[in-house]
Formats: C-alpha cells, sequence, structure tokens
C-alpha cells in the first residue's frame, strides 16, 4: 500500500514539529512537509503535492480560519487536496465545517485528538469523506457527502462494525477493542460515513446487505 502523503500546516513552529511526529508513528503515513500558512502555502501545496492537508489552527484560531477562506477561495475543489483541521474546542467549528464543505471534504477534529484518531482521520478524509469529531457541535449534511466507498473500511473499522452487529454499546466495544470511548466513537461516525448511513442501525443493515458482516 503507497503511504498517504501529508502536508502539516501550522503557524507555530513547535506545534508543527510535535504534530509530525505523532503522524510519523503512524503506519501508512507520510509527513512530506512542515509549512506555516502564509502567503506561500499556495507553493508549498504545489511543491509538496500531498495527498492530505493536515492544518492546526492553534489556539486563537480566528486568522487561521481567515486564512483558510482565503485558501478555499483561490483554489478550485478539484485542484486542493482534502483538508483534515485541528481546532482547540467548537467555538468556530460550523463555519469551518461550512468552508470545507464549499471544498466538498475535509473533517474536523480536537487539537487533543491521540495519534490513533488522527491515522483514521487523515485516511478517511484521503478517501474523499468527511470526517468530524463527535465531540464538535457539527453535523454533516447528507446532500454533500461523497458516494460511499464501502471497500475501504480499515480493518480496525471492520471489527467495530462487526461489534455493532452483535448489538454491543461503545463501551463495550472499547474494552473489547482495548480502546478508549472516543475512538469507537470515531470509528462509529467513519463507519457510517462510508455506509452514507444516518445511524448504527442502518449502518449494521446496510453492511449486512454488502456482505460486509454475517449476522
Amino acid at each position: 500500500m503507497t503511504d498517504l502523503r501529508v502536508l502539516v500546516i501550522a503557524d507555530n513552529l513547535l506545534a508543527r514539529a510535535g504534530l509530525s511526529a505523532l503522524l510519523a508513528e503512524q503506519p501508512a503515513v507520510r509527513v512530506v512537509g512542515q509549512v506555516a500558512a502564509g502567503n506561500a502555502l499556495m507553493d508549498d501545496i504545489d511543491v509538496y503535492r500531498p495527498d492530505v492537508l493536515i492544518w492546526d489552527f492553534g489556539w486563537e484560531p480566528r486568522s487561521a480560519l481567515e486564512r483558510l477562506a482565503e485558501v478555499v477561495d483561490e483554489l478550485e475543489s478539484d485542484i486542493l487536496p482534502p483538508l483534515l483541521i485541528l481546532l482547540p474546542d467548537d467555538d468556530h467549528a460550523p463555519e469551518t465545517a461550512a468552508l470545507l464543505r464549499s471544498a466538498r471534504v475535509g473533517g474536523l477534529l480536537l487539537r487533543d485528538s491521540n495519534p490513533d484518531q488522527l491515522g483514521a482521520a487523515l485516511a478517511t478524509v484521503g478517501h474523499g469523506l468527511l470526517v468530524f469529531d463527535p465531540a464538535l457541535a457539527v453535523l454533516p449534511s447528507t446532500d454533500l457527502l461523497p458516494e460511499p466507498l464501502v471497500g475501504q473500511l480499515t480493518a480496525r473499522e471492520q471489527e467495530v462494525l462487526q461489534l455493532l452487529a452483535e448489538g454491543l454499546p461503545n463501551k463495550i466495544i472499547a474494552q473489547r477493542l482495548g480502546i478508549s470511548d472516543h475512538t469507537v466513537k470515531f470509528h462509529v461516525n467513519a463507519i457510517m460515513g462510508k455506509l452514507n448511513a444516518q445511524s448504527r442501525t442502518e449502518a449494521v443493515v446496510r453492511a449486512t446487505r454488502l456482505g460486509l458482516i454475517m449476522l
């Protein structure tokens, strides 16, 4: 499998370095560059040719949000690589989500997401799907979701899906798989997005019809 080429964007040097170090531990992820969100960002995207951009908005996201609006205006949606945005809280989540939707692809996570969540989100966004942290008060509009990519469930998502089919709650799934409740929620959201399902039950029904799981 070809590694996902990721360009790390953050105005703070330490934030760029720290995020790059976390991503370096993830399988199938290769950080191709670390850049600031300044005027040279368009050139940086052209030089590094990433598959996905991960943009840390920092603790004061207003200026980064304004810069994102400029980027979306300057680049056509079919040229702009998929964007994964890291936010400190949900204060600016609706505005950011609206911009991501205008680019037709992207995702939002909290800055304190763990490395596994970051890796899973990058893979999902890289497939052209919308990803939203369940802790953020943002729900993607279903008419903006791309076509589901049911053949691209990760191994972990397949495990979670099978346990969902058994009717297990998130807490028990987390215990079974040795991961946190929050990570389970993230995987469930990713599964629902890929199956274009509006609920856990609908995801299980669709997966069963597609032969992805056995009840």
